[in-house]
């Protein structure tokens, strides 16, 4: 046995490949069948490639008799947190720094170019590798890596493991046009609502008013209903997506974290049509495309879950590269469907070379890091063909900032999911909407004709708008729209002195594309006017509709200032703009009559405070809760927030039909584990 320990030790000590045999194997390597790292590390197609010569090395060595003695100290592998006991038939390596791993999973982990050991953060010289030799299994080596003047760890392993994948992502599956043909009849219920309501009906006809409030209010046409049988009429039909996921698959979404996350995409592939096509992208420390653009036929449908299926967690956390495969996903697609989004979760924070120079110029506060740069990575930003990236921030160890940021330069939501067994339900909310659009590139302008007034600002939360120099007109970019979504913006005039019993403010037009015909809509024009008596009575009431948006906006911009305190370290003045907020809302005409989204705000603001009790409580959940809250107010659109997507009324007051039919069919589905 001391002779086999001598060989072993000269062996990884040295600066050869070892090869793991059978168990029954002979240990005593003939000298002249040892193979060099320069052999092993070009590329080789069969026998001959790896030795250098036409004789070929037997795949044997000694260290799978390693293996049996490390399992006697070694209990469980901390990548994929199974059994490492003797006679389990699987091989162990054991690294310079006494920690033991499954061959397997740390050479998989090594392939995406992490090369420190996950327990000690210790830098190996001699890494594990699995490598294909043309035979019918793949051989397994401990290689010494090459001094840093030769090359580098990433030409490396891109040496040992060349690229599957296409250099440029054309290959996604063609659209059967004939499926997008349906078209709707041109009804009234088919297309956009468009409401205005002024904060009063009447102002005094000799008085002049600097800040006069409207609502402008849009809702989109109705895509399905149920009736009292519980049978789906359809009432216009939506339009086909393109989905790509972008999916963490680090080492710390071993575990539940990982079985949860496949369930969830389970769900997502079940729930596309046959029109839909979807790719997968996986990243940790590198990103790789699992699955092309593909329709979700039941092939389709089978061959996607194969992929999500075989997903294992190891590796470190790179985001920008997932983005960046994400990004060349759609920018390479040969044909679009009219929906194209983004879908995109991780646990961590990005650990690798564009997230280190983007912070080089920022905060050392997480939550302060300027993270603008991302924008590269985002598909189609700046070109007017922006695709939305729907973020989803997984535990409390996620970068919420950066997440956030995403989301918002693209135009996507940010989702905070405190707890595991929510994941698959924060992705059937999102899918709920991507699957139910209707409406495409939706714009509003405002327009007045009375030479004495003037637009003084446009309050459209995240929606790009902008006002004319001479703010005689505005005009909000509203995008894409969910069936049954509704968009409220408000715009603020001055009101002149008028000589008319009434005064007009401004016309509103609304254009929109049809995502089926590929037509323009254009709606009636709206005219908004008020009363111009000489006086106003009791009847001159404030209009809730007009509250309730304001009380909205105030409350966001409550939160953005106690984010910024809590950013500074300054909790206290956090929370007392929060209560602030809350003190206010109170007495407002919407909450005096018992508004149900005023209510929610006041729960929401509530709950904000809670989640500062402490810096650490504010590191761990807040700032993902606020950040997340944020989200949804300035898209106007649901977003999971913290153990929950419909615990309360504010989420749901977001919520389109096609989002909570989505989320009873996923809970409908899961039995969710008991909490710790």
């Amino acid at each position: 046995m001391g002779s086999k320990w001598k060989t072993v030790k000269m062996a990884l000590g040295s600066n050869l490949c070892v090869y793991v045999p059978p168990a029954d194997a002979d240990v005593s390597p003939p000298q002249s069948e040892r193979c060099s790292d320069a052999a092993l590390l070009s590329p080789a197609s069969d026998q001959r490639s790896l030795g250098g010569s036409a004789t070929a090395p037997r795949p044997w060595s000694p260290a799978l008799r390693l293996s049996k003695s490390f399992s006697r100290s070694s209990k469980k592998c901390t990548i994929c947190l199974t059994s490492m006991k003797r006679g389990e038939g699987q091989a162990i390596f054991t690294a310079e720094c006494s920690h033991s791993f499954h061959f397997q999973c740390i050479s998989s982990n090594v392939k995406h170019g992490n090369q420190i050991c996950p327990i000690c953060r210790a830098k190996w010289k001699e890494v594990p590798l699995q490598v294909s030799t043309g035979l019918n299994n793949p051989v397994m080596a401990v290689i010494r890596q090459f001094p840093p003047h030769n090359t580098s760890n990433r030409h490396v392993t891109a040496a040992v493991f060349p690229a599957n994948e296409p250099p440029v992502f054309n290959d996604d599956e063609p659209l059967d046009l004939q499926s997008s043909t349906t078209t709707s009849n041109g009804s009234d219920s088919q297309r956009v609502k468009l409401e205005t309501y002024t904060e009063v009906p009447a102002v005094p006809r000799f008085t002049t008013t600097d800040d006069f409030t409207v609502l402008i209010h849009l809702k989109a046409p109705v895509s399905t209903s149920i009736n009292p049988g519980q049978t789906v009429v359809n009432r216009a039909p939506r339009a086909p997506v393109d989905l790509v996921t972008v999916l963490d698959i680090s080492g710390s979404m071993a575990g539940t974290k990982l079985a949860l996350l496949k369930r969830a995409m389970g769900f997502v592939i079940q729930n596309l049509g046959p029109a839909d096509r979807l790719a997968v992208i996986a990243f940790s420390s590198t990103a790789r495309r699992l699955f092309p653009l593909r329709k979700m036929s039941d092939s389709g449908k089978q061959h996607a879950l194969q992929a999500v299926n075989s997903l294992a967690a190891n590796g470190g956390t790179n985001i920008a590269e997932g983005l960046r495969k994400g990004r060349k996903v759609m920018e390479d697609r040969r044909e679009k469907n009219p929906v194209a989004s983004i879908i995109l979760l991780s646990d961590g924070q990005d650990t690798y070379t564009v997230a280190a120079s983007f912070n080089s110029s920022s905060n050392s506060n997480s939550g302060g890091q300027n993270r603008s740069n991302y924008h590269l990575l985002l598909p189609g930003v700046g070109t007017g063909i922006e695709i939305p990236v729907h973020t989803f921030g997984f535990g409390t160890d996620h970068d919420a900032s950066l997440m956030h940021s995403i989301s918002e330069i693209s135009g996507g939501t940010f989702s905070f999911i405190e707890t595991e067994s929510v994941i698959q339900d924060a992705f059937a909310q999102c899918i709920g909407g991507l699957l139910s659009v209707v409406v495409k590139s939706l714009q509003l302008i405002i327009e007045t004709e009375n030479p004495g007034i003037r637009l003084k600002s446009l309050k459209a939360g995240s929606y790009k708008n902008h006002l004319m120099p001479d703010r005689r007109s505005g005009i909000i970019d509203v995008g894409d729209m969910y069936a049954d979504e509704e968009r409220d913006f408000l715009a603020s005039v001055n009101v002149p002195k008028e000589k008319e019993l009434t005064s007009l403010l401004f016309k509103v037009r609304c254009y929109y594309t049809d995502p089926f015909t590929k037509e323009t809509v254009k709606l009636e024009t709206e005219d908004v006017t008020i009363k111009r008596p000489e006086k106003v009575g009791s009847e001159n009431v404030v209009s809730i509709e007009v509250d309730r948006q304001r009380n909205r906006l105030q409350a966001a911009e409550a939160m953005v200032q106690a984010r910024e305190a809590a950013e500074k370290g300054d909790l206290t003045r956090a929370v007392g703009a929060l209560e602030g907020c809350r003190v206010v809302l109170s007495g407002t005409v919407s909450a005096r009559s018992g508004d149900r989204l005023c209510m929610a705000l006041d729960a929401e603001l509530k709950e904000m405070q809670e989640r500062m009790a402490s810096q650490h409580v504010y590191e761990a959940s807040g700032r993902a809760y606020i950040l997340s809250g944020l989200s949804s107010h300035s898209w106007q659109r649901a977003t999971a927030r913290g153990d929950s997507t419909d615990g309360s009324s504010l989420v749901q007051s977001y919520q389109t039909p096609s989002m909570t039919q989505m989320l009873t069919r996923s809970q409908a589905n899961l039995v969710r584990p008991r909490p710790r």
